[in-house]
């Protein structure tokens, strides 16, 4: 599936095959019971992160995968992004330093 990142006036298609996310199911299991434990997310921390908040901390992730051209970690929370939010089709990535304002559509 391909996976649609805006970010500013910049867009680009993240392609996450259903094979890859298979195999990484267990990953992303461990980063669920990793953010289990809290997380920050922008200058707020989070006690209980809900699925929003897990979405929005693995886009800020992969915002800075993708400034540093790290492929392997943009696709991994492309694909966590992707297992985590059914049907969503499109991320709209914060870039202002509030990536709790980092938006998730299921339509193109």
């Amino acid at each position: 599936m391909q996976l649609n990142l805006i970010i500013d006036n910049w867009s680009m298609n993240l392609e996450i095959s259903d094979e890859y996310l298979r195999t990484m199911g267990e990953s992303f299991n461990k980063m669920d019971q990793d953010m289990d434990k809290g997380r920050r997310l922008g200058q707020r921390f989070i006690k209980e992160p809900d699925q929003i908040q897990r979405a929005q901390i693995a886009a800020d992730k992969l915002l800075s995968a993708l400034e540093t051209n790290n492929e392997s970690m943009a696709l991994m929370m492309g694909g966590y992004i992707v297992s985590r939010l059914e049907g969503v089709k499109q991320v709209v990535i914060d870039n202002n330093g509030e990536p709790q304002e980092t938006k998730f559509n299921k339509h193109l």
